[in-house]
């Protein structure tokens, strides 16, 4: 057995195996686990040869030697990306119509009390229900896409629901009442949630190691991108008083579809789901389809081959099974709840009180074009926070991040609840708070925003990744839900009407939530499945994976002596 300086040993099946968290002995599989996996490959040696070259390629390979080296990989991952600028376009739109006069004229009833009264504004209860339309069709989507990927296969079961989306844009184009709203949008979130998951898998198993938190961080981008387009777009339709004003934007979601299905159509399917199917020669063609012929990365496609064999056989052993109840057991169960409760975060960080800004401003006393400015900076900040996080990325761990982003978050939610506190109509207090919900954007963007696609996509098993990447969104959408009954009557004069003291009920589930991240949150940067696999296996705390060394090619009856693992935090 590998020498060790410090283990124990747990139950694993009918075997016994060490947790190995210091010293020069590196975590390695099972012993048992090893001679199972040789009797279901031959040429079990060779393959392991071939994927240790692989694993070394990869770790060795630096951000822009990978960009060179893997240019369809990154073209067709962010292409198929563009697919969630359709849902943070129509999120957006939802969200910012409350706060559009000729969408309240439609749509709102009469205010006969307080403040606004005289004015016409969406109820609370249809502010909740549309936006949780929405986030209920994406639940049914995403358990579809879950059993539809892996039976069919990305590329199919993306353009499926393509075709779904460009129908259901039909029901709010024409709507005549907000029911009709709430129907259209239950639909077309069913093709939503599947691109939510399929986005972000599809992404982490065409790209090498060295370019997944780009691509995998890249979709939070492409949300950004369809918020700005839609703010831009009621900016620019603002003056307008007739009923285009608010036609015209959902008529504008007609166009998203087409480069992506181009996209979809010419992009080679994930090796990983070929492989998981047998289809070995098919999966050989699409890994050549994404490394660049003249680059070193074309001569180890067979050796990445035997990688993705080596640890899609070892998941096999160690959790035989690829369904949603496989999610909830042994090992994958730790796993699951990690990147359901990241996924929750997002919720529970109180991001939901910035992204109505709009709204918020409004309520403040300020005009509606000046509050749909504050709305066009606000997602302006949120691109640009994505894009400094790719820049500060390599010095930083997942972990770190996300700690120090909910914790920002935390003070600014504050700040802005005790501002809240001054008399409702200063206007030096409204774009104060204004400023501080900008800020607040900005930081959630540049940490807790795109670090969560890069970790839901990262820590699941491969065989289990797309039904993981499903339960964590749908635990999303739950908490969204939940999230938008309580968001709706925090500012609407028929509802709570708290304004920024409103910041003080998302500050305490963001201290909550901050709590459960740092003692529950592992760090993943620099990590292969392979290796994954063994820290979770083994039992690895949380805050001992960054340091924990690890060898997924050797068994524990062979001696292991490995340089420590040196990951994205130094």
């Amino acid at each position: 057995m590998a020498r060790q300086t410090q283990s124990e040993h747990i139950e694993h099946e009918d075997h016994v195996h060490p947790i190995v968290t210091t010293g020069t002995a590196a975590l390695a599989v099972d012993e048992h686990i090893m001679q199972r996996m040789a009797e279901r490959i031959p040429n079990l040696n060779q393959v392991l040869e071939g994927a240790q070259r692989a694993s070394n390629f990869e770790h060795n390979m630096t951000p822009a030697q990978a960009w060179a080296m893997y240019p369809k990989a990154t073209l067709f991952s962010m292409v198929i990306s563009l697919a969630i600028v359709m849902e943070g376009y129509d999120l957006t739109l939802i969200g910012s119509f409350f706060a559009y006069p000729s969408f309240k004229d439609k749509f709102g009833e009469v205010v006969t009390t307080g403040s606004a009264a005289g004015e016409r504004q969406v109820t609370p209860a249809w502010q909740a229900g549309l936006q949780n339309g929405a986030q209920v069709g994406e639940i049914l989507g995403l358990m579809f896409a879950g059993y539809l990927a892996d039976r069919f296969g990305y590329k199919k079961t993306l353009l499926g629901c393509l075709i779904m989306l460009i129908c259901t844009i039909f029901i709010q184009f024409f709507a005549q009442n907000i029911q009709m709203l709430l129907a259209g949008g239950i639909l077309c979130g069913v093709p939503w949630g599947a691109f939510q998951t399929l986005t972000t898998t599809y992404a982490a198993e065409v790209s090498p190691i060295a370019l997944r938190p780009y691509l995998t961080t890249y979709v939070n981008l492409c949300w950004g991108f369809g918020s700005i387009i839609a703010t831009g777009v009621l900016r620019g339709l603002l003056s307008r008083t007739d009923q285009w004003s608010w036609r015209i934007p959902y008529a504008i979601q007609w166009f998203w579809p087409i480069p992506v299905v181009l996209g979809v159509t010419f992009a080679p399917e994930s090796p990983w789901w070929l492989v998981r199917k047998g289809r070995m020669d098919e999966a050989r063609r699409a890994l050549s389809t994404l490394a660049s012929k003249s680059s070193k990365a074309a001569d180890h496609i067979d050796d990445t081959l035997d990688l993705i064999k080596i640890t899609n056989e070892h998941e096999m052993l160690v959790n035989d099974g690829g369904n949603y109840w496989d999610c909830f057991k042994g090992t994958d169960l730790r796993r699951t709840e990690i990147v359901c409760g990241v996924w929750m975060a997002q919720v529970l960080c109180g991001i939901a009180f910035s992204v109505n800004i709009a709204y918020f401003m409004e309520q403040a006393g300020l005009p509606a074009t000046t509050a749909f400015d504050f709305g066009l900076g606000l997602v302006g900040l949120g691109i640009t926070g994505t894009l400094c996080y790719w820049f500060i990325m390599p010095y930083f761990g997942r972990r770190t991040l996300y700690v120090w982003g909910m914790a920002g978050m935390l003070v600014i939610l504050l700040l802005v609840g005790f501002l809240g506190i001054a008399p409702a109509d200063n206007t030096t207090i409204a774009y104060a708070s204004g400023a501080l919900l900008l800020v607040n954007v900005f930081i959630y963007d540049i940490t807790v925003g795109p670090v969560c696609y890069c970790i839901v996509a990262e820590l699941p098993s491969t065989r289990l990744r797309v039904k993981s990447v499903v339960l964590a969104r749908n635990c999303y959408n739950i908490i969204g839900i939940a999230g938008n009954f309580l968001q709706a009557p925090i500012l609407n004069p028929l509802g709570w009407n708290l304004r920024g003291k409103g910041a003080f009920i998302w500050g305490g589930l963001c201290f909550l939530t901050l709590i459960w991240v740092y003692i529950r949150l592992p760090e993943s940067a620099r990590r292969s499945p392979a290796e994954l696999d063994l820290l979770f296996e083994n039992r690895v705390s949380a805050r001992d994976f960054s340091k924990t060394k690890v060898d997924p090619f050797k068994s524990t009856g062979v001696e292991v002596e490995q340089e420590k693992f040196m990951g994205e935090t130094k």
